[in-house]
């Protein structure tokens, strides 16, 4: 039977359909709850999406291999505005949105009306990419339980959460910074942005430079080095406004008047100018009086902050830079009737000492790293170096009185509050990047009053340290992430203006927004497909407090709700979250917090799984750029088989992997090859009972167990890259060796591999179900997800046996190594075993241990021994070293071997294997000179 993917996928596919295989009910078995983010349909699935779900499935397979009744679910997450927003790009005809519809994800034409409602556009790729691909992959999902979060019954379950929340304190309502799409009008968060998902916002100081009748604030992060202040720049064919803001009069760029409003500032334009207007000018520094002249530069942006940037050259590499490139522009000052001899005659102001540099650390950084301009891409190295030495190490000279010889990092917030005092200070937020929404629009940091959840609040937070504490993180080094992430995280604003969602309880013109409701929504998996039959009106606060904290919970407990409590309880806590590294800043220690208040301990979290990002032929994954590649089209080209192999073996879960064509080919061609040697074995006749084995049939069969444990191992800690491996590739190499040393006609060797293809497909279903179940049905006449995990025989280990064969294997190496050095085709091999006096001094190396002294000791008593005095020292030396490198279970093994018995019943295999006859002959019984070098399980050769 020829290896045809497809037809067996589908078959597969229809097969577990048709009985809903997936399909998991409480039961007397151990419970396993396994899950993963739901997908925010708003585009197609890709094939970064796939390893995301295909991890979870392996786990789940394996552990409905080894008994347990598994839940794996999934629902669609549409909450909040990504959607809206792309139905808004294709109503008004976006080209790049057409673009990635039709072209990167394929959608034709004439359908592109049934994408024109928000709930239509998410239907079509649910459908149509993520359903239709997540059944084509094989995920063992129980698809009754898939839900969308807009459900008016999940909607109802979000409002007790925020009810629950809101009563025990964890709720507040107060000003706080957003981000804020100026297109929608309306906060955002990380999962609505196109751009800037990383960004994060910095208050900026505002230092109040003075000109004769106004204010002209300029921004900095770095507020302890305004006695640096030699000039400031604006970009002359900037535009700038004088504006009243809060009652003040302030000269600030026009684009920061927006971001002012957004602030809560009252601002009140009053003139537009041109930039140029302010170059030549002086402004007056609030904390040292002194007057600095403001120079024009190109590389202010009128977008960032305030538009108005003040130098500090002998501090900031970037500010030496323009000065320096400003001096030697003397025509350019002089078109702004600027005096260049002034400009040249502007000194760096050195108030920061730090070891390793001189007065002027930003000369030196600039110098060493080579800079020669503005546009260096080395000037933002050499900046952030800087700015980090002197923050950590540097302390402030005599300038700063009180402060002096402090360090900046212990003094920074405390000489910032001392200025703001004295009212010569200012505050806004800025973004650390650019922000772009998902609709197009820019985003900026508004305030607003806002719901907010408070994950500042202490107890809080120390309930999901606990949680962290006893969850099992995978990867360990992870557990401090989540530590590091519960440290800083404040008040989180929870709502936002509109969007699709569940609607704030009490103020029904706001939407709970889409990181806050998908905290607990796990809990929901375990009812959702039973409380359909539940009318929403019922779905009231008193339901979820009985389903989810039992009949003493409220007086009258509906017994529906007591009901369905009985399956939440059966499959409570969640045993892994699989999830992105990127989603532990957010949605992963939301996850926890939430769980660690609404839940009891046992509740918890059990563990939390993170996985690495794709990359496609060595660069990142693009949907707007096309650089994708779609499951549906690699799974057709290749299999589902391939497809999972290669994203689950090309690197572990936590690991990032680069998806490269050339390299699935080589995994379909793998698969291909295993299928046919699977074939083979399965048409042999082989005993159905245990014949009697040889010893290279047992060699196999105790690698075989083994490698049962190592997989075992390596799949209860999501180790799938080591698992397949083991499984795959070691294994494949053992049969390699088996099959050109064992007479495989035997009844012994048909039945030892057909034994190897049962457990090894077992061990490999987790990964390539479609395959393993077609062939042990063909096997064993079961598919292999009835057959149970393979359990390790200790009957069939043997340290021994394992030994022997080594030493047959190491003896082979060395003949070929021999042949291949001295270019011979030898007639004839002699392999000289070492004398017996060469195998006590072994013994004893073994009995006293890795000790030479002490070995010498113990040999020097043989009389025998004694009288051949340095030819003993130079083995003891070389045994030591020897027996040093391995475990005591083979030193022990080792004593037990008949060296020279291995060797003959190996001599046919090596006559073979190279054309000549095989003589095994004993140290003892030879004068051969070669055979003295002869040392246990160390034999001599001889070629002629």
């Amino acid at each position: 039977m020829d290896y045809e993917p497809r037809e067996i996928e589908r078959t597969w596919q229809t097969r577990w359909a048709e009985r809903g295989r997936y399909e998991a009910d409480p039961d007397d078995g151990e419970a396993t709850f396994v899950t993963v983010p739901y997908p925010y349909p708003s585009g197609g699935m890709h094939i970064g999406h796939a390893r995301t779900y295909t991890v979870p499935d392996v786990y789940a397979r394996y552990r409905r291999l080894q008994g347990d009744t598994v839940l794996f679910p999934i629902a669609w997450h549409v909450t909040g505005t990504p959607i809206i927003g792309a139905v808004n790009r294709l109503q008004e005809g976006e080209p790049e949105q057409l673009s990635v519809l039709r072209d990167t994800y394929g959608v034709p034409k004439d359908e592109l009306s049934d994408l024109e409602t928000p709930m239509g556009f998410a239907r079509y790729f649910i459908e149509n990419h993520y359903k239709a691909n997540m059944k084509a992959l094989g995920l063992s999902i129980d698809w009754r339980r898939e839900f969308t979060t807009n459900d008016e019954r999940y909607s109802k379950f979000i409002t007790w959460q925020y009810e629950t929340l809101k009563d025990r304190g964890l709720l507040e309502k107060g000003l706080h910074p957003v981000k804020y799409c100026t297109n929608e009008e309306n906060p955002v968060t990380t999962h609505d942005l196109l751009e800037g998902e990383e960004a994060e916002f910095q208050e900026y100081s505002l230092i109040k430079f003075e000109t004769e009748d106004a204010v002209m604030p300029m921004a900095t992060l770095r507020p302890e080095t305004v006695y640096g202040v030699t000039n400031a720049f604006v970009r002359p064919d900037g535009t700038y406004v004088r504006a009243t803001v809060d009652g003040e009069p302030w000269i600030v760029s026009q684009d920061a008047v927006e971001k002012l409003r957004l602030q809560e500032r009252a601002v009140t334009v009053e003139e537009t100018f041109a930039g140029d207007r302010l170059v030549g000018a002086t402004v007056t520094n609030p904390v040292t009086d002194d007057e600095v002249v403001i120079l024009p530069a190109d590389f202010v942006d009128p977008d960032n902050a305030t538009g108005v940037v003040m130098s500090v050259p002998a501090h900031s590499p970037d500010d030496w830079v323009a000065l320096e490139a400003v001096k030697s522009d003397t025509e350019r000052l002089r078109e702004y009737d600027i005096d260049p001899e002034t400009v040249a005659a502007i000194e760096p102001r050195s108030i920061i000492e730090v070891e390793d540099y001189g007065a002027y650390p930003a000369r030196d950084a600039v110098e060493a790293f080579d800079i020669d301009g503005q546009d260096d891409p080395a000037l933002e190295d050499a900046t952030q170096e800087v700015y980090n030495r002197e923050f950590h190490a540097g302390r402030l000279k005599e300038m700063y009185d009180e402060y002096a010889g402090s360090v900046v990092e212990d003094v920074r917030d405390e000489l910032k509050a001392d200025f703001e005092s004295c009212g010569d200070f200012d505050s806004m937020y800025e973004f650390s990047e650019e922000v772009v929404c998902r609709c197009g629009g820019d985003v900026e940091v508004a305030k607003q009053e806002t719901w907010f959840l408070r994950y500042n609040d202490e107890a809080w937070e120390a309930k999901t340290r606990r949680v962290v504490d006893e969850m099992d993180a995978i990867p360990e080094n992870t557990r401090d992430q989540f530590y590091h992430t519960i440290g800083w995280l404040n008040e989180w604003p929870c709502i936002r203006n509109y969007g699709l969602g569940t609607r704030l309880p009490w103020d029904d013109d706001f939407v709970i927004e889409p990181l806050s409701d998908s905290t607990i929504y796990m809990a929901y998996y375990t009812i959702a497909h039973r409380i359909g039959d539940v009318p929403v009106e019922q779905l009231t606060r008193e339901f979820f407090d009985a389903l989810f904290y039992g009949e003493d919970a409220v007086e009258d407990p509906p017994e529906r709700a007591l009901d369905l409590r009985e399956e939440w309880d059966y499959w409570y806590p969640v045993d892994y979250r699989c999830s992105g590294n990127d989603l532990i800043s957010n949605h992963l220690t939301f996850y926890l917090y939430h769980h660690a208040e609404l839940f009891d301990e046992p509740d918890w979290p059990q563990g939390v799984a993170i996985m690495g990002m794709g990359l496609l032929e060595g660069e990142k994954m693009s949907s707007s750029k096309g650089h994708v590649v779609l499951p549906s089209e690699a799974i057709d080209e290749y299999g589902a088989d391939t497809v999972r192999f290669f994203l689950l073996n090309s690197a572990e879960p936590w690991q990032d992997y680069d998806w490269r064509a050339e390299e699935v080919q080589s995994t379909q061609d793998q698969l291909a090859g295993f299928w046919r040697r699977a074939q083979e074995v399965i048409d042999l006749d082989a005993p159905a009972e245990r014949p009697d084995l040889r010893r290279i049939d047992r060699w196999l069969l105790s690698k075989l167990q083994a490698t049962i444990r190592d997989v075992t191992g390596s799949l209860e800690e999501f180790s799938t890259r080591h698992a397949s491996q083991d499984a795959f590739y070691q294994l494949e190499e053992h049969l390699r060796w088996y099959r050109k040393r064992a007479e495989l006609d035997r009844p012994g060797a048909t039945w030892t591999r057909q034994e190897v293809l049962r457990a090894r497909l077992r061990m490999l279903a987790p990964v390539i179900p479609f395959m393993t179940n077609e062939l042990h049905e063909q096997l064993d006449g079961v598919p292999v997800e009835d057959a149970g995990w393979p359990e390790p025989d200790p009957e069939l280990e043997s340290d021994r046996v394992e030994l022997e064969e080594e030493l047959v294997e190491g003896l082979a190496d060395d003949v070929r190594d021999i042949v291949d050095v001295t270019e011979t085709d030898p007639d004839r091999i002699q392999v000289f075993t070492a004398a017996d006096w060469k195998h006590t001094v072994f013994e004893e190396v073994v009995e006293t241990g890795p000790d030479v002294g002490a070995v010498m000791g113990s040999v020097m008593q043989y009389d025998g021994l004694r009288e051949r005095g340095d030819a003993v020292n130079d083995l003891v030396q070389s045994l030591v070293a020897d027996v040093r490198e391995r475990s005591d279970e083979e030193r022990q093994a080792l004593r037990k071997i008949d060296e020279t018995d291995v060797y003959e019943s190996a001599a046919g295999f090596l006559a073979r294997e190279f054309d000549a006859t095989v003589d095994v002959v004993p140290e003892d019984e030879t004068d051969e000179e070669k055979a003295e070098s002869a040392e246990p399980f160390r034999p001599a050769i001889l070629l002629s």
